[in-house]
């Protein structure tokens, strides 16, 4: 599957907020967008995915234009940096509505055990997103878009869900943004920044310090 966003178009009133984009995605890798904080990504992300109409955009799936929203497809899962999961739902529910094996989801988080039975509000920020990244990048999708995922969580959850995304990009396209650069750095193996409301491909990553994402010399201190 491939997946390409062109000529993003987007403005607040009259202020234009994105122009000029393009982002292409492919089964089998990750790609990441950085850039600072209000720069767009989000925004980027729910025009991808459909959320948020445009000015102006093209969507291509495997070179042909998608006249629709792609969530309208079926074949994309997307992960918000809001909670999905309804407070009041037990997390067995949710696995079962989800037609996830909770078993298997405790082999790799063994202190969810207890939680079976709970309900989504009884679990802490970091558990919600652990729960709500499982279930997007385990449930049947082939474009799957990751909006903060590590965002709570402790080091080692950090750990196992980029362990997770190495497992699921082998059939999906996986498209992620997250602050926490280093973490993308480590999971992407494309990456775009968004700056001054255009996307630029990062052919090399010292290219994040000549565009001024990074300080000059972060690189040599991960």
């Amino acid at each position: 599957m491939i997946f390409e966003l062109d000529n993003v178009e987007l403005y607040f009133k009259n202020k234009r907020i994105l122009n000029g984009i393009y982002l292409k995605a492919e089964s089998g890798k990750v790609t990441a967008i950085l850039g600072s904080n209000g720069c767009g990504k989000s925004s980027l992300l729910n025009i991808a995915f459909g959320n948020l109409k445009p000015k102006y955009k093209l969507v291509r799936l495997n070179n042909k234009p998608l006249l629709k929203p792609l969530y309208t497809t079926g074949i994309t899962k997307y992960l918000p940096q809001y909670n999905f999961i309804p407070n009041g739902m037990k997390l067995s529910f949710v696995f079962k509505l989800y037609t996830l094996n909770w078993n298997v989801f405790i082999e790799k988080f063994e202190t969810f055990s207890k939680h079976k039975a709970h309900k989504f509000k009884d679990l802490s920020g970091g558990e919600r997103r652990i729960i709500e990244t499982y279930i997007i990048l385990k449930t049947k999708s082939e474009i799957i878009f990751l909006d903060e995922p590590f965002s709570h969580l402790s080091p080692i959850h950090i750990e196992t869900v980029k362990q997770m995304i190495a497992e699921e990009r082998k059939n999906k396209a996986i498209i992620i943004s997250d602050h926490m650069y280093q973490h993308i750095i480590e999971t992407a193996d494309v990456i775009y920044l968004l700056k001054n409301g255009t996307t630029k491909k990062i052919r090399k990553l010292t290219e994040l310090e000549d565009y001024k994402y990074l300080n000059e010399g972060s690189l040599l201190k991960n």
